[in-house]
């Protein structure tokens, strides 16, 4: 634990939430494990052990923790922007908002991405990104960026989602539900083209509102928010078009994930009342000093862990490769057998990587300065779209334009990083545009 963790968990307000620090700690690292898990490689390339024993995708029910971190997520952006708002008297803070949200998030997914490119490159130029394993390696380790993307685009819509939170309350969260409940009957029952796509605003949105929610202390009823969803998704699996896992499985017709529905939506809720429920004995837990130290110093490196755990897992293929290990039928008896000591060097190499990388993580210091606010939504705009886009496209095939389809247009990874540095760069140059104009 660095003496900066240990100062910060040292000097934490009593007022503060510690349990929501927790929450967003366990969901990314159930997110890491659950890849780690997921990741069923071969010497034919890289499948899902969840389509090899269908069987264990009822366990999606409890692993599928984004819609935690996104709830978690809602809270965190209430609280940021009413802070801003309160200090900013008056002043223009759209800008300083999104500065101040971005920059712990940003900087390290950038680097990620120029790293993982400059590799690519180097592969790819050596002639060695046509294997089965190198290809299926370029093509997944940017995935997890959708939900880099999905959060972004939560930050930019807090100000507007927060005003309609303030005059509706559960109003505003019932009003996104509804409309993605709209959007799959749209699509499932008259077939409307692209329109599912909508669904990742609507869904994604209206967990992130139950944040907002637990802000304001609204969630009264945590174990009927609970059952409503588990009893939603229970049924709309059931009867409805839905499959059974939450998340997303080869080769499959329709996916609760992409574009999300209303069934993940339904399972989002009962998410978000059982983790409610453990609030108050989780809230007493962290009240030890050791217990929160360690949740402090998690806190300052999860982001970064998130980012190269999956790099970490295909070293741990790839050095077993590289000794000549043999890699056993994914899923067969010999395949557990390794299972723990594959998840102990992911784990190891995830922590080497984070000692690497994590001083991009390290919140910058600083007051928060008005700023363009045009310019600021346009460069948030370009930062989602490009992160999304990379997060389809992979970084195979650079030298080829490949190409994968972002909604309804296709986009190559050279172009999708271009919009996500032109991106970050308009946000940060926000502040000093709107300076420029104050001084002239």
């Amino acid at each position: 634990m660095t003496a900066t963790a240990r100062a910060m968990a040292d000097a934490t307000p009593a007022d503060r939430d510690r349990y929501v620090d927790l929450l967003r700690v366990a969901s990314l690292g159930t997110v890491l494990l659950g890849h780690w898990l997921m990741a069923a490689v071969s010497s034919d390339g890289i499948g899902n052990l969840l389509a090899l024993v269908p069987a264990l995708q009822v366990l999606t029910w409890g692993l599928q923790i984004m819609p935690v971190f996104f709830f978690v997520g809602g809270f965190s952006h209430a609280l940021s922007y009413r802070s801003l708002a309160r200090k900013a008297g008056g002043r223009p803070l759209y800008a300083a908002f999104l500065r101040a949200r971005l920059q712990r998030l940003l900087r390290p997914t950038l680097v990620f991405v120029l790293v993982w490119t400059a590799g690519a490159l180097a592969v790819q130029l050596a002639g060695g990104g046509d294997g089965r394993l190198t290809g299926a390696a370029l093509r997944l380790v940017t995935q997890p960026l959708w939900f880099i993307g999905i959060y972004l685009a939560m930050v930019a819509f807090t100000p507007a989602l927060l005003k309609l939170h303030q005059r509706w309350g559960w109003g505003a969260f019932a009003l996104l539900a509804g409309a993605a409940a709209a959007v799959d009957v749209l699509r499932f029952a008259l077939a409307v083209p692209y329109v599912e796509f909508l669904n990742f605003a609507f869904v994604w949105l209206a967990v992130h509102q139950l944040g907002f929610l637990r802000a304001d202390g609204r969630i009264t009823r945590p174990g009927l928010l609970a059952a409503a969803g588990l009893t939603g998704a229970v049924l709309l699996v059931a009867y409805g078009p839905y499959p059974l896992s939450m998340v997303g499985m080869p080769g499959e017709k329709v996916s609760n994930m992409a574009p999300p529905t209303l069934a993940l939506l339904a399972h989002g809720m009962w998410l978000v009342g059982a983790v409610q429920l453990l609030a108050r004995p989780a809230t007493a837990w962290l009240a030890r000093p050791r217990v929160w130290r360690g949740v402090v110093a998690a806190n300052g490196v999860a982001m970064t862990a998130f980012l190269w755990h999956l790099t970490a897992m295909l070293a741990v293929y790839a050095a077993q490769l590289a000794l000549g290990i043999a890699l056993p039928e994914p899923a067969s008896p010999a395949w557990w057998a390794q299972v723990p000591l594959r998840l102990l060097a992911a784990a190891g190499l995830t922590a080497v990587l984070v000692a690497l990388f994590r001083r991009f993580e390290a919140p910058v210091r600083g007051a928060a300065e008005p700023g363009s606010g045009p310019l600021a939504a346009l460069g948030i705009t370009l930062c989602l779209l490009g992160i999304l886009g990379l997060s389809s496209t992979g970084l195979g095939g650079l030298l080829e334009g490949h190409s994968a389809t972002l909604i309804a247009l296709p986009v190559t990874a050279p172009a999708a990083i271009a919009m996500a540095l032109g991106g970050w760069l308009l946000v940060e140059r926000s502040g000093a545009a709107r300076s420029v104009r104050l001084g002239g």
